[in-house]
C-alpha cells in the first residue's frame, strides 16, 4: 500500500566455518527469538572479508530493525572488529542483540554492556601498541635494523656509482641492477 510504513524487523544472521558444521542449532534459536527473516554464511571463516549473507542481512536493516545472532563469534573477527560492527550500526539506529551473551542494545543495560566492551577493546588495542613500541625500542637498542631491507647492497650501489662515472646514466645503471632509478638515486644519496 502507498505510503505506508514499514515495520520494524528482526534481522537473524548465522554463521558455519566448515561445510560440516550445521547451523540447525543457530537457526532455532533465531526463529525462536522471533527473526523475520535470516541471512546465512555456511563455510565461512569468521576472518574472511567476504561473508555473502551477512552483506545481504547487513543492507537489509534500516533504522529501527534489530540485527540478531546466536553468538558473538558469529559476527565479528575479533573484539575490536565486533565493536566497530555494533558502532554502526547503533550509529545507523539500528538495535543489535546475542543470544548467547545475552546482549541487547535496544535496552539501556545492553548498551551499558556494550560500552563496557568497547572500553575493553579499546584498552587491549593500547596495551597492544604500548608492546609494539616497547619491543620496538628494545630491538633498536639492540641494534637490531627495523623496516624493509634495502633493496640494495653497498656492494651494488658502490657498482652502481663506478658506472655512472663511466658515463653510465641512473636510469641504465638502474635498469642492469633490476631497480627502479628512483631506488637507485635514493640508495646513492643516502650512501653519501
Amino acid at each position: 500500500m502507498p505510503g505506508a510504513s514499514r515495520i520494524n524487523m528482526r534481522i537473524g544472521y548465522a554463521r558455519v566455518s566448515t561445510e560440516e558444521q550445521n547451523l540447525r542449532m543457530q537457526l532455532d534459536a533465531l526463529h525462536a527469538a522471533a527473526c523475520d527473516r535470516v541471512f546465512r554464511d555456511e563455510g565461512i571463516s569468521a576472518v574472511a572479508r567476504e561473508r555473502p549473507g551477512l552483506k545481504r542481512a547487513l543492507r537489509r536493516l534500516v533504522p529501527g530493525d534489530v540485527l540478531i545472532v546466536w553468538k558473538l563469534d558469529r559476527l565479528g573477527r575479533s573484539l575490536a572488529h565486533l565493536i566497530d560492527v555494533i558502532g554502526d550500526l547503533r550509529d545507523a539506529g539500528i538495535g543489535f542483540q546475542s543470544l548467547q551473551e545475552q546482549i541487547d542494545t535496544t535496552s539501556a543495560g545492553g548498551r551499558f554492556y556494550f560500552h563496557m566492551l568497547a572500553a575493553l577493546a579499546e584498552f587491549e588495542r593500547e596495551l597492544i601498541v604500548e608492546r609494539t613500541r616497547a619491543g620496538m625500542a628494545a630491538a633498536k637498542r639492540a641494534g637490531v635494523r627495523l623496516g624493509r631491507p634495502p633493496k640494495l647492497t653497498g656492494e651494488q650501489i658502490d657498482k652502481a656509482r663506478e658506472w655512472i662515472a663511466a658515463g653510465k646514466s641512473v636510469a641504465a645503471a638502474a635498469d642492469r641492477l633490476g631497480v627502479h632509478q628512483t631506488t637507485l638515486a635514493r640508495a646513492l644519496e643516502k650512501s653519501g
